[in-house]
């Protein structure tokens, strides 16, 4: 297992990291990974919505014994959690995302990495014992994303993720003011082109990466990825129960309910409240995850509750690498586990099939 300081030890909460990474991070790290778009309400209402969902926890319940793992395409998890994809790891600590696929991988906990990273697939694939999952988006180059696919699945990617909430990007006023763009010396490795400027310069991830999203984006586009590789297609930025049932009818694998962290669509609806209704309109097609807000293990089972099959956490996990490199990593899934495992004990589940729709307290 990761050896973990004592320092990091005495922290109790996810949330506490975050001061500590703070301290070790440059102001335009920092701002890049904890901004949200415009006015950052949907970035704050992402956290507010899932404390606002009161439980009612079963009393006299035998729960001395507690099973947590579950299973997803294969990949078993040891708690219905999965590393969020997060791009620029190296911003935070200098192994970037190798750090985390390790503390993943101690924890037994797949980690989706995003295509905008600073490791290669190949680094983190070949750093992590437990599974990988690849982030890619649909880039205005076809072709190159098609062949990121490939090679993610060559290089032993159990799964894609595909981004479809980028057509374009959302404003980020936080990386314009302090004119984010890709620190000297690093590069986003997997997006670079052969020929072609990669445009890891600008004012803004807008700026700085535009050419890797498109605004023509279409359904058939994810019938051709999904069609180019033989791995489960998971489809991430979905807050509709429309295109979650249109996206298992092309084929997806799995829905990720998420705002892209409130990073987008300043004003789109947090992910707690959107969960229900695509529970009710596609449950039992396909497994259903969900990501944005997610700070303590009482949320997993929040999360649960209203019908997710797991969570995604992405900001805790690059506050932990920042504050401690892969043990701060290790840090926070450990918090996680604990919290959510204690949650459990206390609502009166000793698995994860007695975390059902009851547990909620009916809104007044």
């Amino acid at each position: 297992m990761t050896s973990i300081t004592p320092r990091l030890d005495a922290l109790l909460n996810t949330e506490s990291f975050q001061a500590l990474a703070q301290e070790r991070l440059s102001t335009l790290a920092f701002d890049y990974y904890r901004s949200g778009a415009w006015g950052e309400w949907t970035l704050q209402a992402n956290v507010d919505a899932w404390k606002e969902i009161s439980l009612l926890p079963r009393s006299l319940v035998d729960v001395s014994r507690r099973n947590l793992s579950c299973e997803l395409f294969g990949m078993r998890l040891p708690f219905p959690l999965l590393i969020a994809p997060t791009a620029m790891q190296c911003m935070a600590d200098a192994q970037g995302e190798v750090a985390t696929a390790r503390a993943a991988a101690n924890a037994g906990v797949p980690m989706v990495l995003s295509s905008l990273s600073t490791r290669s697939i190949e680094d983190v694939v070949n750093a992590s014992s437990a599974d990988v999952v690849m982030q890619i988006y649909i880039s205005s180059d076809r072709g190159f994303t098609k062949s990121l696919a490939q090679r993610a699945q060559s290089a032993g990617c159990k799964a894609l993720m595909v981004t479809v909430d980028t057509p374009v990007w959302g404003v980020r006023e936080r990386d314009i003011h302090n004119g984010f763009c890709v620190p000297e010396g690093m590069s986003i490795v997997n997006l670079q082109r052969p020929g072609q400027p990669t445009g890891h310069s600008g004012s803004g991830i807008g700026a700085a990466l535009g050419w890797t999203i498109d605004a023509s984006l279409t359904w058939k586009d994810l019938d051709v990825i999904r069609q180019a590789v033989n791995i489960p297609v998971m489809v991430k930025g979905i807050l509709r129960a429309d295109d979650a049932e249109r996206a298992f009818d092309h084929g997806a694998a799995a829905v990720v309910v998420s705002n892209h962290g409130g990073r987008q669509l300043d004003g789109a609806a947090p992910t707690a409240r959107a969960l229900p209704a695509i529970v009710e309109r596609v449950a039992g097609r396909g497994p259903i995850i969900v990501d944005g807000g997610i700070r303590r293990g009482v949320d997993i089972v929040r999360a649960l509750a209203l019908g997710a099959n797991a969570v995604q956490v992405g900001r805790p996990i690059l506050w932990g690498l920042a504050a401690g490199g892969e043990a701060g990593v290790a840090r926070v899934l450990q918090i996680l586990f604990q919290e959510f495992d204690i949650a459990m004990a206390l609502s009166g589940c000793a698995e994860l099939s007695a975390v059902t729709a009851d547990l909620i307290c009916p809104s007044p």
